[in-house]
């Protein structure tokens, strides 16, 4: 007992002798978390979310803040203590080995510029000891055409979405006519809101100008960790139509929804048609490709990161060629979705709907994997019956390094890469017959001259 009441009272003493009064020691200075506090891209007329500057005082002695404020104070808004009006922030005393926080958020008005652009301040700290200290402080403001309904629903006619500024889109939009997208075109979509189709599609974006939709959070769960990694954090893109449609989409990228792209019709005869080439369809909650009664082709296209089904496929006529299937969804060592991986194959092929067209799935010169040992199931009747083709494509458990990367190192700041790896065994099995109306990747690097690889990327040797 003496023994702790004397560890106690040493702790206390020591607790004392530390320096509370204010110094006016001119040499004193206090430390910040960063000298530059960086906001992601906002939205105009939005706001920000809130980011925070932590300020040291490393020294004994206190320290006292005469003032705090701002060059320009148009953009940016701060808190310290509660307080929010800078020329109230007056004589605020930081305790020896103490810090604060202050909390900084964004609002930038529209303007006419197309493209983002930056807005820059510059938050100063007058201290009494005659010093001044600054925190510069930047963020890109872009503008935003809004899309809004009338109780959660939008509806339009024949629409394109242009590339001159980015879409934010709050509702469940219906397109009952023709749907054009630019290259180059963005599409935020907000929490919950989806995109459906009920006429043909024609989105044509390029390796240059690809054709993003994405959710709306530009923010960060965490330094290393941005909101657009987080699946669920919109709806889903849906092609649905009880007649014959076209659907054309060209280096089409889907992020983070919770369904990436639904294909579906109540036809029979004849299916509607689509084509995806160049595409990528990443880190969904639920399903990324769903096919039912369509014939499709899908060629030079990613479809990863899925919580259940990366493709699934039921009725019709479907061609996979040069695609990569990766499934590796919730890969990582901290905990950003917000379900988990169901154990379920990366590829489900349904033939067994009897009263669905006749489903006829085929995948050439094409990787089928993930950390699951059977990434593949056919349901079918009778397996010697069924019509699809497997040829020239890697299809199994990852045992091998088949990628660059299928973990997310958050703290290395180094995300999924389905590129594929110096020793991938998809490297040069592809069919040389297929690979030829095929002469380059979904990146554009030429296929011409070597043995083709399985994927949708080919392996610069």
């Amino acid at each position: 007992m003496r023994k702790w009441l004397f560890i106690v009272l040493c702790a206390l003493a020591f607790v004392s002798c530390k320096e509370y009064t204010v110094s006016d020691d001119p040499a004193l200075r206090l430390s910040f978390s960063t000298d530059t506090l960086r906001f992601d891209t906002v939205f105009t007329a939005q706001g920000s979310s809130t980011m925070q500057l932590k300020v040291y005082n490393r020294n004994a002695s206190a320290i006292e803040i005469e003032r705090i404020s701002m060059v320009v104070g148009a953009v940016f808004q701060i808190n310290i203590d509660g307080e929010s009006d800078p020329t109230r922030m007056t004589h605020f005393v930081v305790n020896g080995g103490d810090s604060a926080f202050v909390f900084v958020r964004v609002d930038i008005n529209p303007n006419n510029e197309h493209n983002a652009f930056l807005e820059t301040d510059e938050l100063r700290f007058f201290l009494s000891n005659g010093a001044m200290q600054a925190v510069q402080l930047e963020a890109y403001g872009q503008n935003v055409t809004r899309l809004r309904g009338k109780d959660g629903m939008l509806f339009v006619q024949d629409y394109t979405f242009t590339n001159t500024l980015p879409y934010l889109i709050y509702d469940t939009m219906v397109v009952d006519g023709k749907l054009t997208m630019q290259a180059g075109a963005r599409l935020y979509m907000h929490n919950n809101a989806c995109l459906y189709a009920q006429g043909d599609v024609e989105a044509q974006g390029t390796v240059d100008a690809p054709i993003i939709i994405r959710g709306d959070r530009l923010d960060r769960l965490f330094d290393s960790v941005p909101y657009a990694y987080a699946g669920g954090s919109w709806n889903g893109f849906y092609l649905i139509s009880d007649q014959p449609r076209n659907y054309d989409l060209s280096y089409v990228d889907i992020l983070s929804g919770h369904i990436g792209l639904y294909c579906g019709s109540s036809c029979t005869d004849p299916l509607p048609q689509l084509r995806m080439d160049g595409c990528r369809i990443h880190n969904h909650t639920l399903y990324g490709l769903v096919l039912e009664h369509v014939d499709a082709l899908v060629t030079n296209t990613e479809i990863s990161n899925c919580a259940s089904y990366c493709v699934y496929c039921s009725g019709g006529k479907h061609d996979f060629i040069h695609t990569t299937v990766a499934s590796y969804f919730g890969c990582t060592n901290i905990r950003i979705q917000n379900v988990a991986k169901e154990d379920v194959a990366a590829v489900y092929i349904d033939d067994l709907n009897k009263t669905a067209p006749k489903t006829n799935t085929s995948f050439y010169n094409s990787i089928i994997t993930g950390h699951r040992d059977n990434q593949l199931i056919v349901a079918t009747p009778i397996e010697r019956f069924y019509p699809g083709h497997f040829v020239g494509c890697f299809i199994g458990a990852d045992t091998a390094k088949v990628f660059v990367n299928d973990f997310y190192k958050y703290k290395e700041y180094v995300y999924y890469d389905f590129h594929l790896d110096s020793i991938s065994p998809a490297i040069g099995i592809g069919d040389s017959i297929v690979a030829l109306p095929y002469p380059t990747d979904r990146d554009g690097f030429s296929r011409a001259g070597t043995t083709p690889d399985a994927g949708c990327y080919q392996h610069p040797l």
